[in-house]
């Protein structure tokens, strides 16, 4: 999970701060000591970590703060605000030409996950109300063309392409005269990548920047390379002049060195990252979020947007009247796990939750085959069984643990947690009685 080494280090600092009723200047220099070794363990550029730590220094042994009757927490809080602005403050979000079509550049090294992203943005672009057109300008790289039109037919998002024999700049030139004779008002260039940056990607990149003239460069690179992806940000800022960055595979980079450093090395903004393979699994980056996620302050905001694109109001008003009537049962209980699974993976949604990590839960595994294996469970039941969980009994859970490749043990542990699970939403019910609209499930 991403940040996840990070965060739990930092925490473990702060909470020895927050465990103190007074800090004095050695506490401060002790606690950031050990934010500046966590901060270096997670591959954070050296003169970014030297001076993110002397601006927080700078701020937390001020009066203010050492004689404030919570100062544990009052350096917590500029640790946010400074980590924020590390990471560019607000949200970057794409910009538009006034006259269409707008067009996207995108480059990055070989491996960085170039033609996926480019899918993946023009899923992000067509919500907007927008028609774009991906454009393929890798020739060189076996299967290429046909990978970015595999992606297109997924997104439902055209192709457009020359073979492989045509020259790159041509291929981008006809590109967006086809766009403009077909009302595409966004185009999505993506072009061919090197194992390394050398003249000839460079000049090529170039050539295919001044034929089209884009509104935006955006510079895909692979998260989990660490110092090495701030370092080709830093070489494709100074050659190219990029202006944004794509981060990919962020939810395999349990350091986050790149997330941190890449803004504040190359002043240009993160504006989307990779959480995931699936082609909804781009998201926008928001650096205030990010840096209440690294310090266990979890991110709220992004899980209620989740929830709202892809929870059924309806569905859910229903699932309420429901508990409220004691009505809950099984088949509800598979509809809301249906429903949670198209936010995304479990242990990224927990770390959105204030105050929930995964070394918090211990041994728990909270992972897709563990949802998986409930759902064969609750599946292999009758739908009346489902609809009155109370009838199941022991030759009955004989048959769905047989019918569902589960032992039977595992079927009881689940009957016994759903029946734990309904007198905790009957407490709830009962403490929230004649407060109208104020019993409220989560997610809804």
């Amino acid at each position: 999970m991403a940040f996840e080494s990070l965060s739990d280090k930092l925490q473990e600092v702060f909470k020895k701060l927050k465990g103190k009723g007074r800090l004095t200047e050695k506490d401060v220099n002790e606690a950031l000591r050990e934010v500046k070794l966590a901060l270096l363990e997670a591959d954070v550029n050296f003169k970014v970590v030297k001076s993110f730590i002397n601006k927080i220094k700078e701020r937390a042994v001020g009066h203010d703060v050492l004689e404030s009757l919570t100062p544990g927490q009052q350096v917590i809080k500029i640790v946010n605000e400074e980590l924020t602005e590390l990471m560019g403050s607000t949200q970057s979000k794409l910009t538009f030409s006034n006259t269409p079509p707008t067009i996207y550049l995108m480059v990055g090294l070989q491996g960085s996950g170039k033609t996926t992203t480019s899918g993946k943005l023009a899923a992000q672009i067509k919500k907007m109300g927008k028609k774009p057109l991906l454009v393929a300008c890798d020739v060189y790289r076996p299967a290429a063309i046909k990978q970015l039109q595999v992606v297109g037919s997924k997104v439902g998002v055209p192709v457009f392409s020359m073979g492989d024999a045509t020259n790159p700049v041509d291929i981008a030139k006809a590109a967006v005269s086809y766009a403009k004779n077909n009302n595409h008002d966004l185009v999505i260039i993506d072009t061919a990548g090197r194992l390394h940056i050398d003249e000839e990607l460079m000049n090529e990149l170039y050539e295919i920047k001044e034929v089209t003239k884009p509104q935006e460069i955006l510079l895909v690179v692979d998260a989990m390379t660490g110092q090495d992806a701030v370092n080709v940000a830093e070489s494709f800022n100074e050659k190219l002049g990029i202006d944004g960055v794509i981060l990919t595979k962020l939810d395999g980079d349990t350091r986050g060195g790149a997330a941190l450093s890449v803004r504040a090395v190359t002043q240009k903004p993160i504006k989307y990252v990779g959480m995931g393979e699936k082609l909804e699994d781009l998201q926008p980056f928001h650096p205030d979020r990010m840096a209440s996620r690294i310090l266990g302050m979890g991110d709220v905001l992004s899980l209620i947007e989740k929830a709202q694109e892809n929870f059924d109001q309806k569905k859910a008003q229903e699932l309420e009247k429901k508990i409220r009537k004691m009505e809950f049962n099984f088949e509800d209980f598979l509809e809301q796990m249906q429903q949670v699974k198209k936010m995304g993976p479990l242990n990224q949604l927990i770390g959105m939750i204030p105050g929930m990590n995964m070394q918090k839960l211990g041994n728990v595994e909270i992972s897709d085959k563990e949802i998986a294996h409930i759902e064969a469970i609750i599946q292999s039941m009758t739908l009346e069984e489902r609809r009155n969980p109370e009838i199941i009994n022991p030759s009955r859970k004989r048959r769905i643990a047989a019918g569902s490749g589960r032992d039977i043990q595992e079927v009881n542990r689940l009957i016994k947690q759903f029946e734990q699970m309904k007198k905790m939403m009957k407490q709830l019910s009962g403490m929230t009685k004649g407060k109208k609209g104020k019993f409220k499930l989560p997610f809804m």
